[in-house]
């Protein structure tokens, strides 16, 4: 039990892996405007066809009414930001943010997130991981207006074993931490009411911001509603962070989440203001 006697949060049950199918079934009778934000950290061999796939995408759903995908390119050494340039002179819809240097995902998410202007967001990675026909399974939510907040939750997880083992103990330690009971914490593929997602204040600098954005909808009382989505494997290059490092720096992150919400619950640290947000939302 939680504070107050309720239970630990939980999302709608995930149907099994063998259910799962893209398929648009959404009353296209009403459209949504979507904003696409994602980074990109040398992504070269990527980010042409994915960024193909979202305009698509996007251009073709009849569920969708007004779009813009915004990139954040994080200072990559290897033509991916010419690449986005020269894909913005057939795609005015396309918005790029060129930062000079790496300075880690968490901040080039933040940073095409400050940049979107649409009703809902829908947060992607630029290595192909994460197929945008997802969204086919959110759309008919999203029209009802009947949430949020909403989290893509991988069946089937495209990552080496380290890499899956590593997800899956932060997301059970941050399940712990926050008194949740989410299938996929660490996703990146979320759906989010554009102002509450723009109001959030991040602080990750590193891969750890999906994460990060779990924990915060969470501090505001909202409960991710998880859906199941398809995860594949990365569309060309490789992945370039080192898992040692990486999973010290998810280990520290996680703990300071988790203590973060700990002060909140003590009265330590005040949460952000709930209903100054969903004002600017509704």
């Amino acid at each position: 039990m939680t504070d107050a006697g309720r239970p630990p949060r939980s999302s709608h049950n995930a149907p099994e892996p063998e259910e799962l199918t893209l398929s648009n079934t959404n009353d296209v009778g009403r459209t949504v405007d979507i904003s696409v934000a994602a980074p990109a950290y040398n992504e070269a061999e990527n980010i042409a066809v994915v960024v193909t796939e979202w305009r698509r995408y996007l251009d073709q759903h009849p569920g969708i009414g007004t779009w813009e995908i915004v990139v954040c390119d994080d200072g990559s050494t290897d033509g991916t930001g010419a690449i986005l340039t020269a894909l913005q002179a057939d795609c005015s819809e396309l918005v790029v943010v060129q930062f000079d240097r790496n300075r880690g995902a968490g901040a080039a998410i933040a940073a095409a997130i400050a940049r979107t202007r649409l009703d809902w967001v829908v947060l992607l990675d630029s290595d192909g991981q994460f197929p945008i026909g997802n969204l086919d399974r959110f759309l008919g939510r999203l029209q009802a207006g009947d949430d949020v907040a909403f989290s893509g939750a991988r069946i089937r997880k495209a990552d080496t074993l380290p890499y899956r083992w590593g997800s899956a103990a932060s997301g059970a330690v941050s399940n712990v931490l926050h008194r949740t009971r989410y299938r996929d914490f660490n996703s990146i593929f979320k759906v989010v009411r554009g102002p509450l997602l723009r109001a959030l204040y991040l602080e990750s600098g590193g891969m750890n911001c999906s994460t990060e954005i779990t924990a915060r909808i969470d501090e505001l009382g909202h409960t991710w509603k998880e859906i199941p989505i398809v995860h594949r494997d990365r569309g060309g290059g490789q992945r370039r962070r080192r898992f040692w490092h990486g999973a010290r720096d998810r280990a520290l992150f996680v703990g300071y989440l988790g203590f973060r919400r700990r002060l909140q619950r003590l009265g330590v640290l005040r949460a952000t203001s709930v209903p100054k947000i969903m004002e600017e939302a509704t």
